[in-house]
């Protein structure tokens, strides 16, 4: 059993209690227009350029084969170093990226076993002891359900406290197993209304809305319902307003999250997965204020534990 990972990220504490190392998984069924992760939508390893380490020395254009199909994987483009990743071979990207001398041509992403790791995130077992743990994140990490399901099992085996961030959009069996596993499960519930959320996203919640009632039923004292805030999008009252009157009977902890700005930046970055991001313009978090105002808004409607973010 193996997973495609595009980051592991330690000494996190946004992604659950205490310090944690949170890995991310790639690949999710949804294209969420605003998506903070862009680069782990995709379930495929792909090449990535990195712009900070680039010597613009040419050496990965010279190196590549001379079959006229390859001189489209990469080309100079205002600046900055466009890549076709389906015009090389894996093994063909592997010899450009050992031509450059900075390492600036990578892969997104590594595949290992659940074994392999387990053997990272032993490494940091002495913060784990101290009331953190692993959260499993994406991407969707549903979406490599199976791999994921050892993983899981395997922090249990261990001892080490174990999360997961997930759209819930994945089959039910999936998600019940997951659940079962996990100390804590942080569930986005973006848009209630369905073709709103089709329109965001790409796919209705209907499956989303019934993977959550059946959580909160088993599950509510370790569940937090997300809503990150995007402006126009999420971030609107009727919005809010459904969703507290949908989750507020449970007891469940709801979590507003501020709009981030700084996902904008990673759109470049895509190359060849270049998608459109949800603003021409970025905007700016919400105030303080604001936010006060969307809690608010949720309290109003039935929900009583609001986590601040």
């Amino acid at each position: 059993m193996t997973g495609t990972i595009f980051d592991i990220r330690r000494f996190s504490v946004h992604d659950g209690k205490g310090i944690r190392t949170t890995v991310f998984l790639k690949g999710c069924p949804l294209r969420c227009r605003w998506c903070q992760n862009p680069e782990g939508i995709e379930p495929t390893r792909r090449p990535h350029w990195v712009k900070s380490c680039c010597l613009h020395c040419n050496a990965c254009v010279n190196a590549l084969p001379p079959e006229p199909k390859s001189n489209r994987a990469l080309r100079w483009e205002r600046g900055r170093l466009a890549l076709k990743s389906a015009a090389l071979s894996p093994s063909g990207w592997d010899s450009v990226m050992d031509a450059c001398p900075v390492k600036a041509l990578v892969w997104d992403s590594v595949v290992m076993t659940a074994e392999e790791l387990m053997a990272e995130l032993e490494k940091d077992r002495v913060f784990f002891d101290n009331s953190g743990g692993v959260t499993f994140s994406g991407g969707e990490p549903l979406a490599q359900g199976d791999f994921l399901l050892e993983a899981m099992e395997m922090c249990r085996r261990a001892a080490i406290h174990c999360a997961i961030e997930t759209s819930l959009f994945s089959e039910p069996r999936l998600v019940d197993k997951a659940a079962a596993l996990a100390d804590h499960i942080f569930a986005d519930y973006k848009i209630a209304d369905s073709e709103q959320h089709r329109a965001a996203t790409g796919q209705p919640n209907d499956l989303v809305t019934k993977n959550l009632a059946r959580l909160l039923k088993a599950h509510a004292s370790k569940i937090t319902v997300r809503t990150p805030l995007i402006p126009e999008f999420t971030a609107v009252r009727n919005n809010i307003a459904a969703i507290a009157r949908f989750i507020g009977c449970s007891g469940v902890e709801y979590e507003l999250l501020n709009y981030n700005p700084l996902a904008a930046a990673k759109y470049p970055l895509e190359d060849d997965q270049l998608r459109d991001y949800c603003f021409s313009k970025n905007r700016k978090a919400f105030t303080g204020e604001e936010m006060e105002a969307f809690r608010n808004i949720a309290r109003e409607n039935g929900v009583l534990r609001i986590v601040t973010s």
